[in-house]
Formats: structure tokens, C-alpha cells, sequence
């Protein structure tokens, strides 16, 4: 039994997930169960006021403990750092588009934005970023399932949205991306175009099968992404932003913390052993940290 969100975006995903289940293991019947999350009960709250970390996974992490579903479906990004005791993420699938979307009514690219135009964003390392780029753009909070979010922009509330460009894609909306905005212009969250499967770690058989599906390289990425976020003191509501990437057995992480209005940003890049992935987390954040990384945050 798989748990799952009901947006359309996270049913997509489940069903991406019961369709690997099922052609690996043809023998075996899956099933979703929509689990209702806190951020869904409230969709037009800001995600600080709901309650924070963890507002799209703390229901299904329950479901899982009360063994009312057998997985849950996580966007990987959405993922606490420290996840119950109980619980394993017993796998990541391969990593999809990871940069974020510019979706503009006009059709013009950020650049081209005029001043003053809203874009909307509820993330406050997309706005921090968008800010240390374009000053001038009036940005304004936005809630609500990526449906929600183009139909606002449709109405005429923003001129421009900016989605995680993996969304869009698994929806096929593919044609609504205006720009991909490239790692330059924005690094994307920790974890972002991973899709995370969490079990129970007293649930060998389910771990087993799950197995099949991890991708290793996906998750030495997200590793080290989440390790440089983590020992900055960061959760996924802080204007810290990292991409790994791995070739040749070589990681090499670019990582990014961006003071709230855009006007100062402390930035670099490591490479290390696709093997230490977490180790290379932790270096890139203290050379940050050395460079006044924690300040910025702090401010």
C-alpha cells in the first residue's frame, strides 16, 4: 500500500512509483491510499504559519507508523533532515530535472520582466535569489497545488510564478515553462527533482523490495546536499540552496546561502569522492561558514 498526498502532482508521483513497483515485481498488486498533509488542510496559509518542517510528510510518516500504508511517496525536498527512528528512506529514484521554472503571463524570460512585475513564490530561497538578480520585481507569497498556482497566474494575480521545474514536467506542463533558470541564476532546494521512498525499519521486506529501485548516484547527490544544509543549521524554509552533481566517480556540490533581500550571498563549490557524500556536505558548508555564511542566516 502506498501512501500518498492527493494533489494531482503527488498522485503522479505514486503512480511513477507503482508503475516501477509493478514491472519489477509483476507478481506482486500495489495499491494508493490519499493521505490528507497539514499544508493541504490549509492551502492558502503560509507554510511558516502552518507549522513549517514537515507539513507534507508528518501525516504520511503517521500512516506508516500506524501501518495503515506499507510506503510513502515524498518529494525528496520536502523531507525533514532528521526523520523518526522508526523510519527509513529505504530508497531515491533517479534524480529528474532538478532547476526551478519561470512561468510568466507574457512569455518573457526573467530577464525581461518589466520593474515592479509580481511573481510569485512561497519559497524563501527562490525569493532571496530572485531579489539578489532583480531588485525590482515586487515578490508576493503564493500557496496552493501547482494547478492552483497556474490558475492564479491565469487570473491575473502575478505576472510571473516560479515552480520547481520537475512538477510541471511529471504533469505534462512541460509547454507552460517559460525559462528553466539555470543553476547560475538559481540553485534549486536540497533534494529538489528526487523522489523519496520512507518504509519502516522493522519492515525487512519492504525495505528489500525497494531496494530496486534506489539510484545510487541520485542519492549520493541528495546526500551531500542535505549534509551542507544541515550542518549550516538549515531546514527547507531558509535561504540556503545547494546541486550536486557526479561524474567519473567525482561529486562535485555548488552550494549557496543568500542574505533575505537579495543584497548579499556567500557562495562556492567542492568536489570529493562520490563514496563521501556527506563529508562533502560538511566541508563546502564550514568554508562557507568561514566566509560568513551563518551571519547572513542569522540576519
Amino acid at each position: 500500500m502506498i501512501g500518498t498526498r492527493g494533489s494531482s502532482l503527488a498522485l503522479c508521483q505514486a503512480e511513477i512509483v507503482r508503475t516501477k513497483l509493478e514491472e519489477r515485481y509483476p507478481d506482486r498488486r500495489v495499491e494508493l491510499r490519499t493521505i490528507k498533509a497539514q499544508a493541504d488542510k490549509n492551502p492558502e496559509l503560509s507554510l511558516v504559519a502552518i507549522g513549517g518542517e514537515g507539513v507534507f510528510v508528518k501525516e504520511l510518516e503517521t500512516a506508516l507508523q500506524e501501518r495503515r500504508i506499507t510506503l510513502a511517496v515524498h518529494s525528496m525536498k520536502d523531507v525533514p533532515l532528521d526523520i523518526p527512528e522508526d523510519l527509513r528512506i529505504a530508497a531515491v529514484l533517479e534524480r529528474e530535472e532538478p532547476r526551478d521554472a519561470l512561468v510568466s503571463r507574457s512569455g518573457a524570460p526573467l530577464d525581461e520582466l518589466p520593474a515592479g512585475a509580481t511573481v510569485g513564490t512561497s519559497s524563501l530561497r527562490r525569493r532571496s535569489q530572485l531579489l539578489r538578480r532583480r531588485k525590482d520585481l515586487a515578490l508576493r507569497e503564493i500557496r496552493g497545488n501547482v494547478d492552483t498556482r497556474l490558475r492564479k497566474l491565469g487570473e491575473g494575480q502575478f505576472d510571473a510564478i516560479v515552480l520547481a521545474a520537475c512538477g510541471l514536467i511529471r504533469l505534462g506542463l512541460e509547454d507552460r515553462i517559460t525559462q528553466l533558470l539555470a543553476f547560475e541564476e538559481m540553485l534549486p532546494e536540497p533534494g529538489q527533482g528526487a523522489l523519496a521512498l520512507e518504509a519502516r525499519g522493522d519492515d525487512p521486506d519492504t525495505l528489500e523490495l525497494l531496494s530496486g529501485l534506489e539510484d545510487s548516484v541520485s542519492r549520493a547527490c541528495v546526500d551531500a546536499e542535505r549534509a551542507f544544509l544541515k550542518a549550516l543549521g538549515g531546514g527547507c524554509r531558509v535561504p540556503i540552496a545547494a546541486y550536486a552533481s557526479a561524474e567519473h566517480g567525482t561529486l562535485s556540490l555548488e552550494g549557496t546561502v543568500v542574505r533575505a533581500d537579495g543584497s548579499a550571498e556567500v557562495r562556492g563549490r567542492l568536489s570529493g569522492s562520490l563514496m563521501e557524500p556527506m563529508a562533502l556536505g560538511e566541508r563546502l558548508a564550514s568554508e562557507l561558514e568561514s566566509r560568513g555564511a551563518r551571519k547572513l542566516l542569522g540576519e
